[in-house]
């Protein structure tokens, strides 16, 4: 990189990267979660599970909303040295950065069946759910924008995955064909 010039991740991609693992997961971990009676019985444990879907998805889609927009307004324009981050590099990294959590939430989802059958497992779908929610709103932001927004490698985190976090001072934006993601974080086709 060139001097000043600084690493771009899309913040879409960024928070659509863990929906499919999340949804995946859960679906898996709720059918296995079937198989088990548990202590509430399959019926309540499916209700208490759409539930927990509905209220997780909701949590995860809706949490954190302001700071996206506070960030959204203040980005400022990328430099033409700017190198722009793969999506499937971003993928990638916030699947490793986040594999040991994946699993342990896979674990929790299928121990919580013993309880509650199929609970856990819709909790989890429910979360990869809401990051699939979320990230098609700040797709909504960037067509309405008409700019796409990214934020800095360095700032995502030791396990590439904090769009949000602390350490994240403001986003960038590019036109709409820069990158080879589409607004929301899906591939371009």
């Amino acid at each position: 990189m060139t001097r000043g010039a600084q690493g771009l991740v899309r913040t879409a991609v960024v928070v659509r990267a863990g929906a499919a693992p999340l949804w995946w997961l859960g679906v898996l971990a709720a059918a296995i979660g079937l198989l088990p009676g548990g202590f509430t019985g399959r019926r309540i444990g499916v209700l208490a599970g759409a539930v927990l879907f509905l209220v997780v998805a909701a949590a995860v889609a809706y949490g954190r909303r302001g700071r996206y927009t506070a960030l959204t307004g203040s980005a400022a324009r990328a430099g033409k040295h700017d190198v722009l981050q793969d999506r499937a590099v971003t993928v990638r990294n916030w699947r490793r950065g986040h594999r040991w959590w994946l699993a342990l939430a896979f674990l929790a989802a299928l121990g919580s069946a013993f309880a509650v059958p199929a609970a856990g497992g819709m909790a989890v779908a429910g979360a990869g759910v809401g990051l699939w929610l979320k990230a098609a709103w700040l797709g909504r932001c960037e067509r309405n924008d008409d700019a796409l927004l990214w934020l800095r490698v360095d700032w995502l985190g030791t396990r590439a995955g904090a769009p949000v976090g602390k350490q994240v001072k403001a986003y960038r934006r590019t036109g709409t064909l820069a990158g080879d993601a589409a607004p929301g974080g899906a591939r371009r086709r």
